[in-house]
């Protein structure tokens, strides 16, 4: 499996291990009004780095996930939708702490007026140990993921960064979804050491204009130009860097100094989240079939309007003939925006 930026080790067994945040999405059913006046939610698996695993997993490859999970109903459901889904889950170990299962509760105001109200004290995902990470899980890996929100505390900081580690010495590819949240970390100066400490073992990076941002801290950048960005980080590990803007769209660039742009596509909008994580399991996954990259980000943006057509994001992950469906149907025409 190679694409002229990334190679893939096709001997490894498995295709794509994830690491970080296992929690719970619990997404209101009335849409289009506020959260105070919601009382019904409907349950799912979340996390930037749940739902990537499950989309990679849908899309036919073989997945694993290492993470923690709480001792109670909610980590029993997370670990059972893993295997169902196909996931090995043997890198996920259960919590003997008390810790708690993650919560996210969505409000769906509209389809562009989304928001999250996210519960994260005392949370299991941030409770995983270095010496919990398999190292045998990652050396069968072709690539891992890490994702930002799992650097956010120890000791699940130092299990990334052994897990890294892992991937550098077994030549597994390492992709890194920025994933900034706010609300886990102590401060931006904190976040920032962490997220470029890491980024540089990374071959591919994945993440908004603004996660870019406040990891520059805008210094060597004012103009935030994406060129800039994008160099420093060939200058360590990256092979891609790919940066969001949004619904201006992305813009994907290699170390060969060219930049990539892809076709957007319409779709009917229920909510916005969702569309980050369905993005990057689509990109990824075509990367990992050899595709160039502008047809891996095509892909990639084509699962994305299905996850935001839908009313979940983890169930709504697609497999890869819907994906190939949705383009075709977008090109004659049949789909169009809201």
């Amino acid at each position: 499996m190679t694409n002229h930026n990334v190679t893939f080790d096709a001997a490894k067994p498995l295709d794509f291990t994830a690491i970080g945040r296992l929690c719970i999405d619990l997404n209101a059913n009335e849409i289009n009004r506020p959260m105070e006046e919601t009382v019904t939610f409907t349950k799912y698996v979340g996390g930037s780095p749940a739902n990537i695993c499950i989309g990679m997993s849908r899309l036919g490859l073989k997945t694993a996930f290492i993470g923690k999970v709480a001792n109670d109903q909610m980590g029993r459901f997370i670990t059972g939708y893993l295997d169902k889904e196909g996931i090995d889950a043997t890198g996920v170990s259960i919590d003997r702490t008390g810790a708690v299962t993650g919560l996210a509760f969505t409000e769906i105001k509209s389809p562009t007026d989304c928001s999250i109200l996210m519960y994260r004290d005392n949370v299991a995902d941030l409770k995983l140990e270095a010496g919990e990470v398999p190292e045998s899980v990652i050396a069968d890996s072709k690539m891992l993921l890490i994702s930002g929100t799992a650097l956010a505390k120890s000791p699940s900081r130092e299990a990334v960064f052994q897990a890294l580690e892992y991937a550098k010495r077994h030549g597994a590819v390492i992709a890194f979804d920025l994933d900034y949240r706010p609300y886990t970390w102590t401060s931006e100066e904190e976040t920032a050491v962490y997220y470029n400490l890491a980024a540089e073992k990374c071959d591919i990076i994945i993440g908004t204009r603004e996660e870019f941002d406040m990891m520059e801290r805008l210094e060597n950048n004012p103009q935030r130009d994406d060129r800039i960005t994008a160099s420093k980080w060939f200058d360590h590990s990256a092979r891609v860097v790919i940066i969001k803007h949004g619904k201006e769209g992305s813009i994907a660039y290699t170390k060969d100094g060219a930049s990539h742009r892809a076709r957007s596509f319409p779709a009917k909008v229920v909510k916005t989240f969702g569309a980050g994580d369905s993005y990057a399991a689509g990109f990824l996954y075509g990367l990992m079939q050899g595709w160039d990259i502008s047809a891996s980000m095509e892909f990639g943006s084509a699962a994305a309007c299905i996850v935001i057509s839908s009313h979940s994001c983890s169930d709504a992950m697609p497999q890869a003939p819907q994906v190939h469906e949705y383009i075709e149907r977008c090109l004659a025409g049949e789909i169009s925006s809201n």
